[in-house]
């Protein structure tokens, strides 16, 4: 029988190809830490200004609204499939050619007024910088030693936790005081600081073009188109009223059909993008679980702010930016704590992912209390528990994802966590828009119905200002909801999190005795990547 295909890494890595760890080797690590840090930024322009943005450039709310849909599929597409490439053309070229391109693309962007081009180029930007999370993960595993790989996992989480909390504060800023054109051209300098020291630091492994020979076309040309659909169903779904549209009926069902094909597919290649067989392992289907349900909670938590504080309050971004603040930068504390605390072989991380559930769910339970008469003072509170709750979850979980697999399953895992990442995003959005939707109809038809508001509503100005305050009642009304089901995913993930896992130790502190084989590993495993 002939062996099988080379997979993602055919090449393997002896020890010398990976360079003694230094202050060099530090310096990549942040440089890349900052470019997805940049990207990150990128992908938040148009959350913030994107009324003044339309009026700039010309475009109206539908046009508006694909701007943000196009980057974010291609986001999550590249996410999917970057790994083979960063293994075929090298880590250190890769990251430098897509720091640069999506730097790149932002200058012409604030000149343009035809929507074509607008639209190629913001996908062209979301190809580059959805490149960038998974070679970030790689990196921070691949060159750090093992008693620094914890940290290396929490400075990935910084991703997920510091960077989006950061992002809506530091572009409020530049929208205010230097135009909306900086919206676009803020990732100019943060990303040149970036080159010169991914440049200077990472180091410069060999190019392995001759992989191109096995390369998964049939997976490739299926996965690619599937992603997009699905992606753009999230975002557009509701704004097209679901099944009602026949754009999003057909992107559903062609979506839906490529995307299971695709992991049918998958399944069974001998050189697949993603090994679904880890779902087979009980810490690896909790941990993309839990990632998925934590960054949809930090979503629909953070548009509950934010909503309320800019439609309810009349907050501009700059106005609403300390509240984000508030979760930012004490992550750069509390993330280095946690990793030192789940780097102690006593502590174990299922305990701390309990707890950080707790404090998420206790979070939004203290939002319940919401009314139209709290201010921003009011959030303090409840974005101090999750200070603490975000790294808490995170960590744990990023810890169960790649900690308790062997060191050549590196490629498979990165592009599965990244892809779910950006998708739990793109879930958080179309749950968020159902769930507000939804609610707030419900609400305004119960409030109407309520004894006494006929008799409220004699006069124009009466019933100007009774329709305002019911549209405003009924919103905080629908953002409770939200809440509710934030409490009810947390409640659902202590208990999984209590049954499902199994403990996992970090790197050179496993337990004394035979080492538990690598998860799934097949015998024609591909080279070590971490």
């Amino acid at each position: 029988m002939n062996p099988p295909m080379a997979t993602a890494a055919s090449v393997p890595l002896s020890p010398a190809a990976i360079p003694p760890f230094g202050l060099r080797t530090v310096i990549g690590c942040l440089g890349m830490l900052l470019a997805v840090h940049v990207a990150g930024f990128n992908e938040h322009v148009t959350e913030l200004g994107l009324s003044d943005l339309r009026g700039a450039m010309h475009l109206g709310h539908d046009e508006g609204t694909w701007f943000i849909s196009v980057y974010e599929a291609f986001n999550i597409a590249a996410m999917a499939f970057t790994p083979w490439f960063y293994m075929t053309f090298s880590i250190y070229r890769f990251a430098l050619f897509m720091t640069t391109t999506m730097a790149l693309l932002s200058l012409p962007l604030p000149f343009m007024t035809d929507m074509v081009p607008i639209v190629i180029l913001r996908a062209m930007q979301g190809l580059s910088a959805g490149c960038l999370p998974p070679i970030l993960m790689t990196v921070m595993l691949k060159y750090l030693p093992p008693p620094l790989k914890v940290f290396g996992i929490g400075g990935y989480a910084m991703s997920a936790t510091f960077g989006p909390n950061l992002g809506m504060p530091f572009e409020a800023l530049l929208f205010e005081h230097f135009g909306w054109h900086w919206l676009y051209w803020e990732v100019l300098p943060l990303a040149l600081i970036a080159l010169v020291m991914i440049a200077y630091g990472l180091p410069q492994d060999p190019i392995q073009l001759s992989r191109f020979r096995g390369f998964n076309w049939r997976g490739f040309l299926v996965g690619v188109p599937s992603i997009l659909c699905v992606v753009t169903v999230l975002y557009q779904g509701d704004r097209l009223d679901w099944f009602r549209s026949p754009l999003i009926t057909h992107l559903t069902f062609w979506g839906g059909a490529f995307f299971v094909g695709f992991l049918i597919h998958e399944w069974h290649h001998h050189s697949p993008f993603f090994r679904l067989q880890y779902w087979k392992s009980r810490d690896i289907t909790m941990s993309l679980l839990a990632l998925v349900a934590v960054l949809i909670i930090c979503a629909l938590m953070n548009e509950v702010t934010t909503t309320f504080l800019e439609e309810i309050k009349g907050y501009r971004p700059v106005q609403a930016a300390p509240v984000a603040l508030t979760v930012a930068l004490p992550q750069l504390v509390v993330l280095p704590l946690v990793a030192a605390l789940c780097n102690m072989r006593r502590v174990d991380c299922r305990w701390v992912l309990g707890i950080g559930m707790i404090l998420l769910g206790l979070s939004a339970w203290l939002g319940l209390w919401l009314t139209s008469e709290w201010v921003r003072d009011n959030f303090y509170i409840i974005q101090a528990l999750q200070i603490f709750g975000q790294p808490m979850v995170i960590i744990p979980v990023l810890m169960l994802a790649t900690l308790s697999l062997g060191p050549s399953d590196g490629p498979f895992i990165s592009g599965m966590v990244n892809m779910l990442k950006g998708m739990a995003n793109a879930l958080a959005f179309a749950l968020f828009s159902i769930l507000l939707r939804r609610r707030e109809h419900y609400h305004s038809t119960m409030l109407l119905d309520h004894p006494g508001m006929i008799h409220r509503s004699h006069g124009m100005a009466a019933a100007a200002s009774l329709h305002e305050t019911l549209s405003a009642q009924a919103t905080v009304l629908a953002l409770v909801d939200v809440l509710v089901v934030v409490i009810v995913i947390c409640a659902v993930f202590v208990v999984l999190t209590a049954i499902l896992p199994g403990r996992v130790y970090p790197p050179g502190k496993e337990p004394r005795g035979p080492a538990p084989s690598p998860v799934l590993q097949p015998a024609s495993a591909p080279a070590a990547v971490f």
